[in-house]
């Protein structure tokens, strides 16, 4: 694991190497971006866009900014040339150098910096980039991981090119502005800077890319139906997830995480109200960052439960299979595991245990039959009995 002080040490001991060259070997040093000549040669994206724009309406270009030569290059030429055009920056809320000095009204350094759009992550911007900045710029905007891998998305499915976070950066500071601003018939432009992009970073990204999920946890009575009740509540919205472990002998209430889309925040405050009015404490963990990235992992734990057996179905992905699966359960059967993920194939790969006392080994032989689903018998499965039974 690299922490964010090994690559901070990393690029404190090559500005101090890069600076020993100067000095020793004569050589000369062409900063990344705080330099008034790379930052005009970054101005010409500028130009290019104002061409393409020639007797056209443009209202705003939304620029990535890490160390700032890119913005002030752009806001330089565009606001020579059409002034009347916003030049707006935008970094990640965990790097947001440029925001901070602006806001400061001088320079300032940050602490920390997080890396998930690493080709922007700089703790202290230029001091030509932010004069000019601080001169041109008319404003900075701060998005979110969700929202940057929202946005690598969104390029992907308008371009089919995958585009680094840093690279997305402006297509998510477009879409949270004409959302904030409900805009309508404006032209904007993203500059998309950059498609460096580490592939084993994908499996996060299309984790966390789609805006419209929504992470809750329920708590609902351990009964048979009550699953039944919880998914009638969110029908015809999709669900993406549902993590749920029995909690033993005894127990009366089942703790559920479970995410679905919603079809804006209207929609997803109706959700949590009809659970919570049916007596369900309800919490929205969306924005939780511990339990996106981590608990949704963990739910559950060892436990031991009378007559349990545990099976993996393969449903086809699409609208209605969970209902259909739960429609068909025996009233007496309770499920006592269930574990669920869209992954966008064209199965969902399901985990349930269900109590089926022996005394219905016939009839849960016909349900099974009749269900059509493919399905695995996993009771003897060691990772089962090793981290889901209590020895």
């Amino acid at each position: 694991l690299e922490s964010d002080d090994e690559d901070e040490d990393e690029e404190d001991e090559a500005a101090a190497e890069a600076a020993r060259l100067v000095e020793v070997e004569g050589r000369t040093l062409i900063h990344p971006f705080d330099d008034p000549l790379v930052i005009a040669g970054q101005g010409t994206i500028g130009m290019e866009i104002l061409k393409q724009c020639t007797g056209k309406p443009l209202h705003a270009i939304f620029v990535c900014c890490g160390g700032g030569g890119m913005l002030a290059g752009v806001a330089a030429y565009v606001k020579r040339v059409r002034p009347g055009v916003l030049v707006i920056g935008v970094e990640a809320e965990d790097a947001a150098g440029m925001t901070a000095s602006l806001r400061a009204g001088q320079l300032q350094e940050l602490e920390h910096v997080g890396l998930f759009a690493d080709g922007a992550a700089v703790k202290r911007v230029g001091e030509e980039t932010f004069r000019i900045c601080n001169h041109l710029v008319d404003e900075m905007l701060t998005v979110s991981t969700d929202e940057i891998c929202a946005a690598i998305k969104d390029g992907f499915m308008d371009t089919r090119s995958i585009l680094e976070p840093a690279g997305a950066l402006a297509i998510a500071g477009v879409k949270q502005w004409a959302a904030a601003a409900n805009t309508r018939d404006q032209t904007y432009v993203a500059i998309t800077s950059g498609a460096n992009m580490n592939f084993d970073s994908l499996r996060f990204v299309s984790e966390r890319a789609d805006a419209s999920e929504t992470l809750l946890s329920v708590v609902i009575p351990e009964r048979p139906g009550a699953f039944r009740q919880l998914i009638g509540r969110l029908e015809p919205r999709n669900v993406t997830e549902f993590s749920y472990r029995h909690a033993g002998p005894g127990a009366d209430a089942a703790h559920i995480y479970i995410s679905f889309q919603a079809a804006g925040a209207e929609d997803n405050a109706s959700v949590i109200a009809a659970l919570r009015a049916d007596g369900c404490e309800t919490l929205d963990l969306t924005a939780n960052e511990l339990a996106k990235d981590h608990a949704r992992h963990l739910a559950g734990g060892r436990v031991t439960i009378e007559h349990e057996r545990l099976y993996r179905f393969e449903f086809p992905e699409r609208p209605g299979a969970l209902s259909r699966f739960l429609d068909a359960l025996n009233g007496g059967w309770n499920v006592s595991l269930f574990h669920y993920r869209n992954h966008g194939g064209d199965v969902g790969r399901v985990l349930a245990a269900l109590q089926v006392p022996e005394a219905d080994s016939d009839a849960f032989d016909t349900f099974l039959t009749e269900l059509e689903y493919p399905y695995v018998r996993e009771c003897g499965n060691v990772a089962y009995k090793r981290f889901l039974q209590a020895s």
